[in-house]
């Protein structure tokens, strides 16, 4: 699809399949500095600012502004972290279905460096405490679509979320984005994972970690050998996909890289909410570029924008 045409499929955007997010609300506190510092270094940093994120809850606020709804299933626990956390929801209109007092939520420190490359120091807290008992209350749909992310898959309970999942029906529809995360999910864990067939979203270097060399045989090869739709963003040049039926090349939306904290998930929160809205993967995965170039064009994580703001910037690439 060009992107014009994207501009006329956005006001179709509503949720014809329930969304579920399974997933974290952290703290983020987003820092500057001139380089990653080298072992024994002391470096000054700037802080930039403490920021409400987390993959799940950032993807919660991109698909609200994209005017959809979904059930957020984001463990909010006890403590200091935990009250910013549930206030800062609550002022966006958002709230959780889980709440664990056994302890806080946890936090991560942002690194950005001048090229606006992001790395993260990270503290579990009751976002990655899961139980079966806990999953079964969510209030899902048959055929609901399922937002999981790395961070929780490759935690101590991570093998209690991938049993849960292998109860459900087999009409829902999982979506995963491993994130960095990927290299700690043990082999047998994902070889589970893969085997219900979810749409997998990974990066360049994620892709990399699973023995990629060329980016076109390995999406081709990729369903061939795990007979489930993989997304593969490569950043400015766009995205590949294969679901089986279409493999092919989804064009990117170039754009001046302010910071590029939050891309992935609100690349995930564009996809997620065409697929809610009834649209093609191809569709939806342009939709998902389209809004992560928004994103990284603006500082901080919490930028996601809304349908009227995505559409002014898309006409900017059509300006007829």
């Amino acid at each position: 699809m060009p992107h014009n045409a994207l501009i006329q499929l956005v006001p179709t955007l509503s949720n014809q399949r329930q969304l579920c997010l399974l997933g974290a609300a952290v703290i983020d506190i987003v820092t500057e500095t001139p380089n990653l510092p080298k072992r024994g270094e002391d470096i000054e940093i700037q802080e930039k600012g403490i920021h409400v994120g987390g993959c799940a809850l950032n993807i919660a606020i991109a698909i609200q502004r994209l005017g959809l709804q979904s059930v957020n299933a984001l463990p909010i626990g006890h403590g200091r972290w935990a009250e910013l956390i549930r206030q800062a929801m609550a002022d966006k209109g958002l709230s959780s279905c889980l709440e664990d007092h056994s302890g806080d939520n946890g936090w991560c420190l942002a690194l950005v460096e001048p090229d606006g490359e992001r790395t993260f120091l990270s503290v579990s807290g009751v976002e990655n405490h899961w139980s079966k008992n806990n999953l079964n209350q969510l209030p899902l749909d048959k055929d609901a679509i399922i937002y999981l992310s790395g961070y929780q898959l490759a935690s101590a309970s991570g093998e209690e979320i991938i049993s849960w999942l292998e109860t459900l029906p087999d009409t829902n529809l999982l979506f995963i984005d491993f994130g960095p995360r990927i290299a700690d999910i043990n082999a047998v864990l994902l070889e589970r994972l893969l085997a219900l067939k979810p749409i997998v979203s990974l990066n360049r270097q994620e892709a990399q970690r699973l023995g990629m060399q060329d980016s076109r045989r390995f999406i081709e090869q990729w369903f061939s050998r795990y007979g489930c739709p993989l997304i593969l963003r490569i950043d400015s040049d766009g995205a590949f996909f294969n679901n089986g039926e279409l493999c092919g090349t989804v064009a990117p939306f170039p754009a001046k890289v302010v910071d590029t904290i939050g891309a992935g998930d609100s690349h995930a929160g564009g996809v997620l909410a065409g697929l809610s809205s009834g649209w093609d993967l191809a569709d939806a995965v342009l939709l998902g570029n389209a809004v992560a170039s928004y994103v990284v064009s603006h500082e901080g994580g919490d930028c996601a924008p809304s349908v009227e703001q995505i559409t002014k910037y898309l006409r900017a690439y059509d300006p007829h």
